[in-house]
């Protein structure tokens, strides 16, 4: 079958060479999974057949979305980053949208800004911003009445943020190597141009101080398995040292590597904890006690909260604003909608004891 000599392919078309209406066509080119897989290939197949490529333009004219999310993230090999978009992808899959990514090579305000209006030349329904990094609600700029979510927790009251519950995390690991009883506990954190990085470290340093317990100099990593192998060689060479938080898996792992190599047993001689609950984290010996984060809830929740403000046609006002000259009220409507927290879990297994007598 030919299309009609001057125009491309059709919906029209492509039904009626598949033999199925032209709803289900539509709903083929969505992504949406309400078709059976039989119909599905026969539809995509006659999609080849005839060249067809859906127009994103006429969609949006008609069902009033582009039904595609756009999103910026930095350093996708990070676990918190790429398990976050994953997820941020397979709930947006659920909902029929698929993602246009960008990974920024910087995370600072004119590079994030620059990304967000690329994307808004793509097409795009919404976006969603995976941690900013260096970038701040005051000199963040992003393209006029953009739906927009963030999953970093310092755009509250400006967007509507979607995180970890970071700092608690953090002092329920402190806590529970204190309540071990060990006397104080030494951190190995992230990189200093990490948000997540620095609320895991103001939320152990606090811990300890609230527990009077003395707070000793941070260990700064840059979350590779590397760069804890490097801590955990100067930690071991202290007998002082008998319980160590890392501020995610991969860096403990490499913690856990040095301390087996400088004759340090885990636990008896030194206690560790992560932060993330990697896949390899319950199969390292031992296996390690890690704050839990809920990947997947947090990214059914960025995207529902970017779908609602799509739906409810919200976005900033017109003329290219910066965030800061949003009021909250302005933003959502409501204070209490701008920031959700999702909880955390500490999974306790054997890289933890209480010290030697």
């Amino acid at each position: 079958m030919d299309a009609v000599e001057g125009r491309g392919p059709s919906l029209a078309d492509v039904a009626a060479l598949a033999g199925v209406s032209t709803q289900t066509v539509s709903r083929v080119s969505m992504g949406l999974d309400n078709v059976r897989p039989t119909t599905r290939d026969r539809v995509l197949a006659a999609m080849a057949e005839l060249g067809y490529a859906p127009n994103t333009a006429a969609r949006a004219l008609r069902y009033g979305s582009f039904r595609t999310i756009g999103m910026i993230a930095h350093r996708l090999a990070r676990t918190g980053e790429s398990r976050t978009v994953e997820a941020v992808v397979e709930a947006a899959r659920d909902e029929g949208y698929t993602v246009t990514l960008i990974d920024v090579d910087s995370p600072t305000s004119d590079v994030v800004s620059a990304a967000a209006t690329r994307l808004s030349h793509q097409a795009i329904d919404g976006l969603v911003i995976i941690r900013a990094e260096t970038a701040t609600p005051h000199t963040l700029v992003l393209p006029p009445r953009l739906p927009v979510v963030v999953s970093d927790s310092r755009f509250v009251g400006h967007h509507p943020a979607v995180g970890a519950d970071q700092a608690g995390g953090a002092r329920s690991a402190t806590q529970h190597l204190l309540d071990l009883g060990h006397r104080t506990v030494h951190h190995v954190a992230g990189p200093a141009d990490s948000a997540p990085a620095q609320m895991r470290a103001e939320a152990w340093r606090a811990t300890l101080g609230a527990a009077g317990s003395p707070v000793p100099e941070v260990v700064e990593g840059d979350w590779s398995a590397g760069s804890g192998y490097d801590a955990g060689r100067r930690l071991a060479a202290d007998p002082d040292v008998t319980a160590v938080f890392c501020a995610n898996d991969e860096m403990a792992a490499g913690l856990l590597r040095a301390l087996h190599e400088a004759g340090r047993a885990v636990p008896e001689d030194v206690s560790v904890v992560g932060f993330d609950d990697i896949l390899l984290a319950e199969y390292l010996w031992p296996p390690l006690t890690t704050v839990v984060q809920d990947f997947d809830e947090i990214g059914r929740r960025l995207v529902h909260r970017l779908l609602q403000q799509v739906e409810a046609g919200r976005g900033a006002s017109a003329g290219e604003v910066s965030l800061a000259e949003t009021s909250p009220a302005e933003a959502t409507g409501d204070e209490d909608d701008l920031h959700e927290v999702v909880p955390v879990e500490l999974k306790i297994r054997q890289s933890t004891a209480p010290p030697r007598a």
